[in-house]
């Protein structure tokens, strides 16, 4: 007798997986070709051009990434002259190893070409990013739900303007998801080479590294440490083999990186506009903030429940958006907190889960363009959007779910 409930015939398995290949394959020479009309009808990716540039002198000419004659080409390239008192100096504030990424983008000569492709390398990891979250948090549930949460990644606010200027963000963001993935399916040693991988964009890395490592020492979770150092020594050495004087370049453009930038805290924020309001609110925020993460990690220092790590992950990564010097465009490294609180909403109520998503996706993009400034090459982002998403995400992992002691 036929058994009707067999499983499918390698055959027809192997059929399913090239056609599911040939529509991802499809799909991402449309979401290329996209970025690509994109990029000839409207310049731009100001994330992405000082590396292609700095990178390009490199390659070609030898030149040192990070000195003032690669500076002065990007703003020529950018602006057409070199920039004025107050304009963005446009430098290369990525460490070296960092800058190997834009290695094969940068052997393209047509900067509209390069760029796209770059867009699509990042909305690809968007969506590997997106499909990490929504593993770790298990939400959502469903194929349409998958799809919408992958929708939302792509075209929320601080992805989309990721994507847009070229912010290497993304990728950092993609490590710290694919951190905790690794840890919960017990591959430490991956874990701790994507905390390693993540520091490309190190400001961001900061917090969520050292707490890492801080707890991998506490419950001795050795391959976590290997994976980390192993990583991060390749990196360190291949970089300094490659330009052994890169480290003191790299620190001189990152200490003047705050004086041709916008405010890079909510300290800074508020002190532009009121030394007082900094000293009044900007503090005792921080202070807050500081003590919150010191709770939440307090509470997994004798535990290793994942459910509580993981939460107490989120908190860490949600706090160094106040406490680290950061850019409101790095928030696309909040896309797992926000899951980890929809997955609690969606416990309760499915529609709570949507209505939070929906209510993120549409006011982030009405604050920003009610709040846009006055720039020297067009509106700005306001520094308002520092508040927002880390504001809710706050409430939503306190109130949600605080772990016991």
């Amino acid at each position: 007798m036929r058994k009707f409930d067999a499983p499918a015939p390698p055959r027809t398995r192997w059929l399913a997986r090239g056609l599911a290949l040939w529509l991802g394959v499809m799909a991402l020479g449309v979401v290329f070709w996209a970025n690509w009309r994109f990029a000839q009808a409207n310049p731009g990716g100001n994330d992405f051009l000082p590396y292609w540039v700095a990178v390009r002198a490199w390659l070609q000419e030898g030149q040192s990434p990070y000195s003032p004659e690669v500076a002065l080409r990007v703003q020529y390239t950018a602006y057409g002259r070199p920039a004025r008192p107050g304009e963005n100096r446009l430098g290369v504030v990525y460490p070296l190893y960092t800058l190997l990424l834009y290695v094969p983008f940068a052997l393209i000569p047509d900067y509209p070409l390069a760029r796209a492709l770059w867009m699509t390398f990042l909305e690809a990891a968007l969506l590997l990013t997106a499909w990490a979250a929504g593993q770790l948090v298990a939400w959502p549930r469903t194929l349409g739900g998958r799809a919408l949460f992958f929708l939302f990644a792509l075209t929320w606010y601080y992805g989309l303007r990721a994507v847009v200027n070229g912010n290497a963000v993304v990728l950092a963001g993609l490590m710290l998801t694919l951190a905790p993935w690794a840890w919960r399916r017990g591959r430490a040693v991956w874990a701790g080479g994507f905390l390693a991988m993540a520091t490309l964009k190190p400001n961001v890395a900061l917090l969520p590294v050292v707490a890492g490592l801080l707890w991998a020492v506490v419950h001795r979770q050795r391959g976590l440490w290997r994976g980390a150092l192993a990583v991060g020594f390749v990196l360190a050495g291949l970089s300094t083999a490659l330009h052994p004087t890169w480290w003191a370049e790299y620190a001189r453009e990152v200490l003047a990186y705050p004086g041709y930038n916008p405010p890079t805290s909510v300290w800074e924020a508020l002190w532009v506009r009121s030394p007082q309001a900094a000293w009044v609110l900007g503090l005792p925020l921080g202070l807050v903030v500081l003590a919150l993460l010191l709770r939440a990690w307090a509470r997994v220092r004798q535990t290793a429940d994942p459910e509580t790590v993981l939460w107490a992950y989120a908190v860490t990564l949600v706090a160094s958006q106040w406490l680290v010097p950061t850019d409101p465009g790095n928030f696309v490294v909040l896309l797992l907190p926000l899951a980890w609180v929809a997955a609690r909403l969606a416990a309760r109520t499915p529609l709570g889960a949507w209505g939070l998503m929906a209510a993120v996706w549409v006011g982030l993009w009405w604050l920003f363009l009610a709040t846009l400034t006055p720039g020297p090459h067009g509106p700005q982002q306001h520094d308002v959007m520092f508040l927002p998403l880390p504001a809710l995400l706050w409430v939503g992992l306190y109130l949600l779910r605080e772990p016991k002691a």
